[in-house]
């Protein structure tokens, strides 16, 4: 009954893991200075201790182990990626202009997925009338594709699919595909309510928060609420279905892309 994150993935091995990342990067993100100092556990017991490997007599890398420190995650989890496409147009079918595929380690693609949503960013002007004053808005807030995105990379399955998170940035809107709807107490009718929260991944989650992209759990949706309420965006719509949420990002008023 244990979720999913935390399942032994058979024919892996700790080779499979980076052991210097561990020991210089996330350890001393997920455990206080002074409790590894005095602790004195063998690198078997930590990584078993963080449920990075299955347990100290059966060194296993778990799903979450291999996402976090794995060298080459995608091997062992296949989904663990995310497609983004930048599409020159409003319609399915408008040109391509860019794609990625962005993968890694947890921190490796969060990190690069940044790079690409700051890069893809586009700043409009606009120049109000018989002034020489120049207005810059961002198309879309920074923090609220932040937030949606890991989102995505957090509550999504990764178990029965091959299917990647995907974002897909039209002209007019941002498409952000979660291969996962609703799970436990959280339902297609109560979805995005404040409160309404489960974990479908919760030692992938705790490993996000450890690392510092997730602040507070549950707040996500209603960050990215404020975020485009502030920068004049119409809210972000939700379309849940049972094995898939879709999260809408629309420019506002003021806005645009060039």
């Amino acid at each position: 009954d244990k979720s999913f994150d935390t399942h032994p993935v058979n024919g892996s091995s700790l080779d499979d893991l980076s052991h210097s990342y561990f020991e210089n990067e996330y350890l001393p993100q997920a455990v206080a200075r002074d409790v590894l100092e005095t602790n004195g556990r063998s690198y078997e017991e930590r990584l078993a201790s963080l449920g990075m490997i299955a347990s100290v007599d059966d060194p296993t890398p778990t799903v979450v182990g291999l996402l976090t420190l794995g060298k080459s995650p995608r091997t062992w989890v296949p989904p663990a990626y995310i497609q983004f496409l930048r599409i020159r147009g409003t319609q399915w079918g408008d040109p391509v202009v860019d794609e990625a595929e962005i993968d890694g380690n947890l921190d490796t693609m969060l990190r690069r997925l940044d790079e690409k949503l700051k890069a893809t960013l586009a700043v409009s002007v606009d120049f109000t009338s018989g002034s020489t004053t120049e207005v810059r808005a961002m198309p879309y807030p920074l923090s609220a594709l932040q937030q949606l995105t890991r989102n995505a990379v957090m509550h999504r399955t990764y178990e029965g699919t091959n299917a990647p998170v995907r974002i897909y940035w039209f002209d007019d809107r941002i498409e952000i595909s979660n291969p996962g709807g609703p799970y436990g107490s959280v339902t297609q009718e109560n979805f995005g309510r404040p409160g309404a929260s489960d974990y479908r991944n919760p030692i992938l989650a705790g490993v996000l928060k450890n690392m510092g992209f997730v602040q507070r759990f549950g707040f996500g949706i209603a960050e990215a609420r404020r975020a485009m309420a502030a920068n004049g965006n119409p809210m972000p719509e939700f379309q849940v279905e049972a094995n898939n949420v879709l999260a809408t990002l629309r420019l506002g008023a003021t806005g645009a892309e060039t």
